[in-house]
């Protein structure tokens, strides 16, 4: 299951390869499509490995891939105990 995911601005890349070279989790490669500038921009092929740990978008010179890390199951879990702190706020404070 993936903890993460990248977004790609494909008209920003210039097909360095730094992205593929440097995800730890070899998420990415070069696509045989080009760009309007005529590059071949990194495209997803395991995008279930995803860390989302944005070394691809550090490592990018033209700012052209981000790495994002998802909400993860324990996030979700904790919602219903906050629902249930704020009945206990409302009624400390009256």
């Amino acid at each position: 299951m993936a903890r993460g995911t990248v977004q790609i601005v494909v008209e920003r890349c210039k097909a360095c390869g730094f992205c593929v070279e440097f995800c730890p989790t070899k998420v990415l490669e070069l696509s045989s499509a080009f760009n309007s500038k005529g590059y071949h921009p990194p495209h997803a092929v395991n995008p279930d490995k995803c860390s989302g740990c944005d070394l691809c978008g550090m490592f990018c010179p033209d700012f052209a891939i981000y790495g994002f890390r998802m909400k993860e199951a324990k996030a979700e879990a904790a919602k219903p105990e906050d629902e249930n702190s704020a009945p206990e706020e409302a009624s400390s404070a009256s």
